[in-house]
């Protein structure tokens, strides 16, 4: 295993994923914490192109932020997977460099399923996995290779 060191290191936030609540769960925690909220549908980003007109309306991110707390969350949008207790709530690495991220994902790999291998996005690169013991992780940086 690598070890990961850097001045820009990659933050973890909880992510959260809402089956069509998002944005009335993010203005909850708002009205808890305070702070600033950002929610895109997903008809405003680039990926409406690519997904299923009944999507459009469905939260892609959301981010709150307030003081030292920090929620990520979006609408569930793989409609070939069932949304459960338990496989909603993952933890998010974001930020740092691409290298940093690659390393984490390699190390986090070991004995895991990756659902979403590491590529490059729109948005960025992303990947997603299962660790050995069942958490769930989620990875994005903005650079691209």
């Amino acid at each position: 295993m690598q070890k990961i060191e850097g001045e820009e290191m990659t933050a973890l936030t909880p992510y959260l994923l809402f089956d069509g609540h998002c944005r009335e769960a993010m203005e909850f925690y708002k009205f808890c914490f305070g702070g600033e909220l950002t929610v895109t549908k997903v008809k405003d980003s680039p990926a409406k192109d690519r997904m299923p007109a009944v999507q459009h309306e469905k939260v892609i991110n959301a981010r709150l932020r307030s003081g030292n707390v920090e929620i990520s969350a979006s609408d569930w949008l793989a409609p070939e997977q069932t949304p459960i207790q338990g496989n909603t709530v993952c933890l998010f690495l974001s930020g740092g460099t691409l290298r940093e991220l690659k390393a984490l994902f390699e190390n986090l790999s070991d004995g895991a399923d990756v659902t979403d291998p590491l590529k490059e996005q729109f948005f960025g690169t992303y990947g997603a996995l299962n660790d050995k013991f069942g958490v769930r992780w989620m990875f994005q940086t903005n650079q691209k290779d």
